[in-house]
């Protein structure tokens, strides 16, 4: 990937709250639920609702917001394409993480089993 100094700072300042909502909108309009995207959000975070709640109201910056989670120790197993990179191959760890999400998202909303999601069969 050709990471870029100005790309990652762009990621690292956007807050969680300001994406939160796209998130929602694209596993809503693929009949998944929001119930399903906190579990994906908090197996890969460890965010319980009460803490993301609380992390987007205070906008959290994606910086923070990983600074902060407790990874997930299988969220290498996250590969694939998203917006034409391999997020194994991402250099800048928090860009990677963001992506992780980003992939997690996209996978739900396809209609991915819950099981393949948060890699455990």
């Amino acid at each position: 990937m050709n990471d870029t100094a100005h790309h990652d700072e762009r990621i690292a300042k956007m807050t969680f709250a300001s994406v939160y909502p796209h998130y929602v909108v694209k596993v809503e309009k693929k009949n998944r639920t929001k119930e399903e995207l906190h579990r994906v959000i908090e197996w890969l975070t460890g965010y319980g609702e009460k803490k993301l709640n609380a992390l987007i109201a205070e906008k959290a910056t994606f910086e923070r917001f990983f600074a902060e989670a407790a990874l997930n120790p299988n969220a290498h197993l996250i590969t694939g394409l998203i917006c034409g990179y391999r997020v194994e191959e991402i250099s800048n760890r928090l860009t990677q993480q963001v992506r992780y999400m980003d992939k997690l998202v996209d996978e739900l909303a396809k209609g991915r089993k819950m099981e393949k999601i948060l890699r455990t069969a």
